[in-house]
């Protein structure tokens, strides 16, 4: 059998019999597809960097498709913080009209401008040959959508791939092993707890720092070339999503969170850039981190600092555009100290 991409399909969090009926019926159908492997696995949001899972998913050669409960964008960078690389997959599964709003309205007025020449993070990492492809379950109980999907993927990666992954199927040889290529999905069994810490979308980052200074309980660092990272991810304050809110790129996801920008949908909002009928309509987004993160310090037994800490910087033209009158009037307010 010719294996030209390998299927992961991730539990979600809960145990709804629904969620767990879908994953199995589609573990079943994909693994009888030709061209692939199938890997059933924990929540991928929950499992440890060094979990037996993770290190198994490194090893993997060739284009991945996965399948969770979560958007596409956090499900891929899920996977990068834990060292499983590759290029973004593009897919063609039905969009939500919620999706297609937010991508309308991330397409209007300043957000627009957005798309800029500013230097991102990816932009330094070398060139990666392997694609990774997310597919989130949430969009339809259909299987089929999710099997027609697989198969146009495969025949991508057919394409792109004329030879098949043969160094690696002839290093395998257990009976357990072979048993994917006789149309049996393979599980993988890590105990994992539930989770909540941050994971940085690096084609959006700018390496500003922003969250570094905002963040007071040591989540994030850098590394040996100063690039930002999530360094301590479990000290993490459960539920609190306050960096990125103030995430000038919304480049970071928490997720699991209920808010669809900070869970990692397809929009582009910006932190500081929110607009005036959001600030005088609605919250505002970075007095709001600052009273989240107020609330999780003094449930720490710290003391809380309100706006004196991590946004100053920000404001004082930390981004590498020119100051407007939106900044100017958030100055003003910040000033009086609301």
């Amino acid at each position: 059998m010719t294996i030209h991409a390998h299927v992961v399909i991730s539990y979600g969090q809960s145990n709804n019999p629904t969620k767990r009926q879908l994953e199995s019926v589609l573990a079943e159908r994909l693994a009888k597809l030709d061209g692939v492997t199938t890997l059933v696995v924990p929540n991928l949001y929950d499992l440890a960097p060094t979990s037996s899972t993770i290190q198994r998913l490194k090893t993997l050669p060739g284009d991945l498709i996965v399948l969770g409960w979560l958007y596409d964008r956090a499900t891929h960078w899920i996977l990068d913080r834990n060292g499983v690389l590759g290029k973004f997959g593009i897919t063609e599964l039905p969009i939500d009209e919620d999706d297609e709003e937010e991508l309308d309205s991330s397409l209007d007025g300043d957000n627009e401008a957005s798309a800029d020449d500013m230097a991102r993070v990816i932009d330094e990492r070398p060139a990666l040959d392997r694609t990774i492809y997310s597919l989130d379950l949430r969009k339809t109980p259909d299987v089929e959508v999710f099997v027609d999907e697989v198969e146009r993927i495969v025949s991508i990666a057919a394409q792109s791939r004329p030879q098949p992954l043969l160094d690696w199927l002839q290093g395998e040889g257990t009976a357990e092993q072979m048993s994917r290529y006789l149309g049996e999905p393979e599980t993988t069994d890590d105990a994992t707890g539930r989770r909540w810490y941050p994971v940085i979308d690096f084609s959006r980052c700018t390496n500003c720092m922003e969250c570094i200074d905002f963040c007071l309980f040591g989540v994030y660092g850098v590394n040996g070339a100063d690039t930002i990272l999530v360094e301590q991810a479990d000290n993490c304050r459960k539920g609190c999503p306050a960096c990125s809110r103030v995430c000038p790129e919304n480049a970071i996801i928490f997720p699991q969170h209920k808010t669809p920008a900070i869970a990692g949908s397809p929009a582009n909002a910006g932190g500081l850039k929110i607009d005036l009928s959001q600030l005088f309509g609605g919250s505002n987004a970075v007095t709001e981190a600052a009273n989240e993160r107020d609330e999780q310090l003094i449930m720490a037994g710290r003391d809380a600092v309100g706006m004196a800490v991590g946004i100053p910087k920000r404001q004082s033209g930390g981004r590498a555009t020119d100051r407007d009158e939106l900044d100017n009037l958030v100055d003003e307010l910040d000033s009086l100290d609301l």
